[in-house]
């Protein structure tokens, strides 16, 4: 037996199941999970508004963009949507098959870093440890005094050691966060990289053939380079904007720091109960000492230090966000050089129309010419063929050979003045 469902009922429960999608959670340890969570359970668990949740949606088209919040980062960098917490990584698109060799690579990095923390925190670091790079982006370099590999990164911590007098074997390890932000970054601006790299391979052989020969097909082939020359060009400007508003802004670069600000909440919430525990201890004091009747001019008035919060240093950040930025900028100007190239060959080929078209109005004229003569020559056979009566027909008078001094005198009358035509066109450079 089936029972009547309410509509409101059924509406609620078809609306909370819209909101309700897979998420691709990958923590720090590099494990990955699909969870099935609503809206609004993302939002408190990442301290998001709802807006920027939209920003996540596939099925809707928004720049790319960087946002740091108060608990969260929210990326949309090309095929990259994603929430950064300080802990773990959050996917909506979790079945793009275009994300998944991403999160391969993100579990790798943060494996790697996990393992990395494990050894620093258990002390067994080796006198000669071999770093890696996390994200492959240069091949290391073999040192001739030792066995061990040195990459950008650990030259880079070198130099952090020089300056803070730190142990040179304690290793200083990125927040997760901008461990997260960086693989995001280096994946767009590689992928962004090599797909210029591949558009540029092919435009210049397809702009060099047109050059060669002006045809229908290599002109649609030109064609289509240059619409998606116009789109990866478009593409690659949102990046490089975004970079340069957070690389201007420190206020925004420093609402990423989610680690620091952190530790400096729980730092807050311990100095108030220390505090807090300390006018406990001063009021029982207090009333011990009243009890024993001493004066209260004696008391000691209990005096609350107000915590002040540091200024972030962005500096950190902000050598990532500039590695990247010169990327992208390399990237932009070796699209805006192909874009050059394929105005000058357009120069080029409408020069060469040019010139073609000027040839075909000097031909014109020439034509032109030589049908004016013709045409009086025709003239003049039109009028001896006219059926009258004149002494030039009479066969007693005149014979063949006047008939033909006839003929050839026009004739070359007719040459003549296609001569005089055409050497008063080069006279007047109409015609070369």
């Amino acid at each position: 037996m089936r029972y009547p469902v309410d509509s409101a009922e059924a509406g609620r429960a078809r609306k909370k199941g819209a909101w309700v999608r897979a998420w691709l959670v990958v923590d720090s340890a590099g494990e990955a999970e699909v969870v099935e969570a609503g809206k609004h359970a993302i939002m408190q668990r990442t301290g998001l508004p709802g807006r920027d949740l939209r920003m996540l949606d596939p099925a809707l088209s928004y720049p790319s963009t960087v946002l740091g919040r108060e608990r969260a980062i929210v990326v949309n960098l090309e095929n990259i949507r994603s929430i950064i917490t300080s802990r773990e990584m959050i996917f909506q698109n979790s079945k793009d098959p275009l994300l998944t060799p991403f999160v391969d690579k993100i579990q790798q990095v943060f494996r790697h870093r996990q393992a990395v923390l494990s050894t620093q925190e258990s002390g067994h670091e080796g006198n000669k440890p071999v770093w890696t790079d996390f994200y492959g982006s240069k091949e290391p370099e073999q040192e001739d005094g030792g066995d061990q590999i040195y990459t950008y990164q650990q030259k880079k911590e070198e130099w952090n050691t020089e300056e803070t007098g730190e142990n040179e074997h304690a290793l200083k390890i990125l927040p997760f966060e901008f461990v997260a932000l960086e693989a995001c970054l280096q994946a767009t601006c590689s992928s962004l990289d090599d797909e210029a790299t591949r558009l540029e391979q092919e435009a210049h052989p397809a702009l060099d053939k047109l050059t060669s020969k002006i045809s229908t097909l290599n002109l649609d082939r030109v064609r289509h380079i240059k619409s998606r020359l116009v789109a990866i060009t478009g593409r690659v400007q949102k990046v490089r904007d975004e970079l340069e508003h957070l690389l201007d802004d420190d206020e925004d670069m420093a609402e990423m720091y989610l680690t620091e600000k952190l530790e400096e909440e729980e730092a807050l919430e311990n100095s108030s109960t220390k505090e807090q525990d300390m006018v406990d201890e001063e009021a029982d004091q207090a009333s011990f000492e009243a009890k024993m009747g001493l004066d209260d001019d004696e008391q000691q008035a209990p005096s609350m230090q107000s915590s002040s919060i540091k200024s972030l240093d962005v500096e950190e950040l902000e050598m990532i966000l500039e590695a990247y930025f010169v990327q992208i900028e390399g990237t932009l100007n070796k699209l805006s050089a192909l874009r050059e190239y394929v105005d000058d060959t357009e120069d080029y080929i409408n020069i060469m129309l040019d010139d073609k078209q000027n040839h075909l109005l000097q031909m014109g004229v020439v034509l032109t010419t030589a049908t004016l003569v013709v045409g009086a020559f025709v003239a003049l056979t039109g009028v001896f063929g006219m059926n009258i009566g004149i002494e030039l027909f009479d066969p007693k008078l005149y014979g063949m050979s006047e008939w033909l001094w006839t003929v050839g005198g026009s004739t070359i009358a007719s040459v003549f003045c296609y001569v005089i035509g055409v050497a008063w066109c080069r006279y007047q450079r109409l015609l070369e």
